[in-house]
């Protein structure tokens, strides 16, 4: 199984960094693979804004998260790592999300000490829990996967807002010690901030998070890499640009009554249906007609 969790540990051993543009839904997670990304990130904000048409605070839930994952999983090769927001409440809540991740084919979940309702990482009034509590998140997530070779476990602090950078480097770590296989330190403001993360976390594989507009400073997958960090997310660029892209053309329709000065801007009717496979799905219906000619 290619976008297993055995492959996203391999990667993340030998491929530095592993990029991971964000996907809100199944036909952005087939574009990101054929760019020729080696991961697609479920982005819980992406799922919030595209199919709830709300902001990113804590309004999604597991159900609609492990639709997502299941559909995003059943279309792409390469593995998916998906946001678990707080893990849904308690600690059963975490072993039942981290269980139903695993089967949907996510190869890593993403859990966050922040309390509930969550906020976007990159949102002003952000709140944590104790430390203990969040370790108890690591702790029922582990038992929740399959085995040592399950799902990957990425632990993210958001302490470095409300708490400081030398608090959520400090949880990290515990996080880490507690069993996380991948450490987040959510939301570094500066470029030393970003090195101290790094310095101060080198043991274990480690995220970066690349917000446009967002409070960390906007960086080159290359250049995170030489500063110490693994896996490098880019969790809202799709979104941001269907944004801007389609309300342009929305304008310009409003405006003329026709899309005819858009065209150059669109993918065509066919290069829509080869990215969804639309010929490959002909032939197998074509192949199943044919078999059923041929049975007795």
């Amino acid at each position: 199984m290619t976008g297993s969790p055995t492959t996203l540990r391999r990667l993340l051993a030998e491929e530095r960094p592993v990029v991971a543009p964000g996907s809100f839904n199944a036909l952005f997670a087939r574009l990101i693979e054929r760019a020729g990304f080696p991961a697609v990130y479920l982005s819980g904000a992406g799922v919030a804004n595209a199919f709830l048409g709300r902001p990113d605070v804590g309004l999604v839930t597991m159900n609609e998260m492990v639709r997502v994952a299941e559909q995003m999983c059943s279309v792409v090769d390469v593995p998916v790592i998906a946001d678990g927001d707080t893990g849904y409440g308690g600690v059963h809540n975490v072993a039942r999300t981290v269980a139903a991740y695993e089967r949907a084919g996510v190869a890593a979940i993403q859990l966050e000490d922040q309390v509930f309702p969550k906020r976007c990482g990159h949102f002003e009034g952000k709140e944590v829990v104790e430390i203990d509590e969040m370790v108890q998140r690591v702790h029922a997530a582990r038992d929740a996967r399959s085995g040592g070779d399950g799902i990957l476990i990425i632990a993210r602090t958001d302490a470095a807002g409300p708490r400081g950078l030398d608090e959520a480097i400090a949880r990290a770590r515990i996080y880490g010690e507690a069993g996380a296989d991948v450490l987040f330190v959510e939301a570094p403001r500066t470029l030393d901030e970003l090195n101290m993360v790094a310095a101060e976390l080198d043991a274990w594989p480690l995220v970066a998070n690349m917000v446009e507009f967002g409070k960390t400073p906007l960086l080159s997958a290359a250049a995170l890499a030489e500063i110490g960090f693994s896996l490098v997310l880019f969790p809202g660029s799709i979104t941001r640009t269907v944004v801007r892209a389609a309300g342009e053309m929305l304008d310009e329709l409003r405006a003329t009554g026709s899309t005819e000065g858009r065209l150059d801007t669109m993918a065509s009717f066919d290069d829509v249906n080869r990215l969804v496979g639309l010929a490959e799905a002909d032939t197998w219906e074509r192949a199943i007609a044919e078999r059923s000619t041929e049975t007795p």
